[in-house]
Formats: C-alpha cells, structure tokens, sequence
C-alpha cells in the first residue's frame, strides 16, 4: 500500500558542491518520449559535462515495481545482481564553465507532490536559477524539414522564440508538476518539446535530440558540443530518404506533410507579420498622444 512520505525522506545528499548560479535539467524515463529523443539529448549532455552523482532518491516510495521492474543479470543460470530502477541527481560543467544539474531516472509512480517538494527543496538549497524539462512528442510533420519545438512554461515570456505553442488540456508528467511546483518556489521553468515525426516513433530520430540540445543554448545557457548528435542526424536522414524514395506511396505521403508544414510556416510568420505591425501602429499612436500632451 502507498502511504505519504516526508519530501526530506526522499533522497540521500552525497556531496554538496560549490555551485554557482546552475540551471537543473530535467527527464524522466517512462512519460512521452517519441524516437527516444529527449532520453537522448539528456544522456548526451550527462557525458558532455561529466556529470558526477550529487543526490539519489529512494525509489522504494516512487516506483511501481511491478510495473517497472527491477532487470535481473543471468550468467549461465546464476543471478549475478538485479539493477533497480534509480531517480537521480548529477551535476558537472557545460563548455563555458556553467554549473549544470541534470534530474533523471525513471519516472515516480507514487509520492508526486512529496517528490516534487523534495526535488524544489534540494533545487533550492543548491541555488538553482532555473529548470528546464525536456521532452519529444509525435505529430504530422516530415523529417525533411527542421525538427520543430514547442514550450511549456511558467510565464508568458519564456514561451517567446521560434515555438509551435498550443492552447489545450493535456494529461500531465511529473516534469510538468515540477514545473509548477519550481514556479510557486520563485524559480523560473519551462519544458522544452520537439516534434518527432509519427511514422517513426519506434526508431531512435537523432535530429529531434539535436534540436533538444541546441535549443539549452538559448533557454538554460548550457552549451555542449554537438557533433556526434549531428553526424547521427545526417546518417539517420539518408536512411530514411532511401526508404521514402524505394516506395511512391511513403513519397506521396512526405510531400504532402512537407506541403501543409510550409503552408503552416508561412501562415504563423503572416500572423508574426500582423501582430508586429499592430505593435508598431499602437507605439506610434501611443508616440503621437504624448507628443499631443506635450504641446
């Protein structure tokens, strides 16, 4: 049976380093990640920054282990050790020197509020500035065209960049209840999305964690070298060009995501367009009523 638990019950401190100002990252295994891609990008900026435990949690009051079972190692019949699923906290430095904290594991099957208490609480005694969850999600868009991002946020502004943002009632992970939970902490956060294309969600889809990885430049200050990531998106794009040119029906079908994406491309930029000249017709009434005052 499930029963409540302390949030400073939930994790074990290892070390408290000399942090300055970090960014935490965050991703959880078990919630929407179409093409692996989000599980990718984190674990690609784990190795970049060698990141170092800094917390664990104690999955015995989070996980379902029934649903999410511990993996027992056979070796010619004898159990040599079972891993169990593992929550933790890793720190270490981006190329510039920044301080980066990284959340991730599997995600909590019990206890969210208190989980998310204990991670706010350890975030903040360890000066966190702000938390950036990422994710990928599947959606009617080709893989010939740049892979798209979407944001979740707790404020208007950080939504503000080149995002396919939506107004909608979705069901939510446990990085979305981190989100509102760093918020009402006074700490900034976001999620940041990609779109992976739906006839691939099975397959690992390079170009979307790429897109993930790139995208912490600009939201979490986090830069970290990308070339691996790119030389896999290009060879996972050949594959898949091969594939689409061997059957006139995947072409058909690419052309006509191609189509309605840059159809979609050029309506938001005419909607970009028209907001941004309301926005200037408004500043020069608002120019000319103070100019009126003054004279």
């Amino acid at each position: 049976m499930n029963h409540p638990v302390a949030p400073d019950d939930l994790y074990t401190l290892l070390q408290t380093p000399d942090l300055h100002s970090p960014v935490m990252l965050v991703h959880f295994d078990g919630w929407i990640d179409a093409g692996q891609s989000a599980s990718a990008a984190i674990k690609h900026v784990i190795r970049q920054i060698d990141a170092s435990p800094i917390a664990t949690f104690d999955t015995e009051w989070l996980i379902d282990h029934r649903a999410r079972r511990p993996v027992m190692h056979l070796i010619d019949g004898v159990n040599t050790g079972i891993d169990w699923p593992k929550i933790e906290l890793t720190g270490g430095r981006d190329l510039d020197g920044n301080d980066v904290l990284v959340l991730s594991g599997a995600e909590p099957d019990h206890n969210w509020r208190s989980f998310t208490a204990a991670a706010v609480a350890l975030g903040m005694r360890l000066g966190v500035r702000r938390m950036v969850g990422l994710g990928a999600y599947p959606a009617a868009v080709p893989h010939t065209r740049p892979c798209r991002l979407s944001v979740t946020a707790s404020t208007p502004e950080l939504t503000v960049g080149d995002y396919v943002n939506a107004s909608l009632d979705v069901p939510a992970g446990v990085e979305s209840a981190l989100e509102k939970a760093f918020e009402l902490a006074g700490i900034e956060s976001l999620g940041v999305w990609a779109q992976v294309p739906h006839y691939i969600l099975n397959a690992p889809y390079p170009a979307a964690s790429l897109a993930l990885v790139q995208a912490l430049q600009r939201t979490a200050e986090v830069r970290v070298e990308t070339g691996s990531l790119l030389q896999q998106s290009i060879s996972s794009r050949k594959r898949l060009d091969d594939l689409v040119a061997s059957d006139d029906s995947h072409a058909e079908m690419i052309a006509d995501l191609e189509r309605r994406q840059d159809e979609s491309t050029q309506a938001e930029a005419d909607m970009q367009s028209t907001e941004q000249l309301a926005d200037e017709i408004e500043q020069y009434l608002r120019e000319q009523g103070d100019s009126g005052a003054g004279g």
